[in-house]
């Protein structure tokens, strides 16, 4: 067969077959490579953005499918509710702390010693109050949900009315002083 017919004929493949090492590299993906362009990885990288926006806002809202499992269930979003609709020394703390830094400074013992002493008060009644607060939540959890778990519940609304009211996460469905 001359040249010219080889070239025409499909069953040929003009070129030599290759060598087992070349075939076997051709193969192999490279794992260091990118799967995915600059622009793929990019666009993926604004759909993930969005989503965790998203998501952020659905859980700021309070939506159930949004909120992790500590905050999922009636029982804590009435729990929610219940601090929120209230107001508690616990939430003031931290402003109490930056103005008794302020007053620590002022050279004066007695206005030193004054504040550390109303840092100590207000840190002892937060205790105080979070205790009792922490029985009445579990009590009204146990009449009003009498099938859901109150482990921990207490707590979970302690910590809650210790956080100031526009840094809490979900933020407050209720206004001060609304009765649900």
């Amino acid at each position: 067969m001359t040249e010219e017919t080889a070239s025409n004929n499909p069953d040929k493949k003009n070129r030599p077959t290759p060598k087992r090492k070349e075939a076997e590299a051709a193969r192999k993906v490279n794992a260091l490579a990118p799967a995915t362009t600059k622009e793929g990885r990019a666009r993926q990288k604004e759909i993930t953005r969005q989503n965790r926006a998203e998501a952020k806002i659905a859980y700021m809202r309070g939506d159930e499918n949004a909120l992790p499992a500590r905050d999922r269930g009636v029982a804590k979003r009435w729990v929610r509710n219940y601090i929120d609709s209230k107001r508690t020394i616990g939430e003031y703390f931290m402003p109490l702390i930056f103005a008794v830094l302020i007053l620590t400074v002022i050279p004066n013992k007695y206005i030193q010693l004054a504040a550390i002493f109303l840092m100590y008060f207000v840190m002892l009644y937060t205790f105080v109050s979070g205790f009792f607060m922490t029985r009445k939540i579990r009590k009204e959890v146990q009449t009003r949900f009498p099938n859901e778990p109150t482990k921990g519940i207490g707590l979970y609304g302690f910590l809650r009315s210790t956080q100031m009211r526009r840094m809490r996460a979900p933020t407050p469905q209720v206004k001060r002083g609304d009765s649900f």
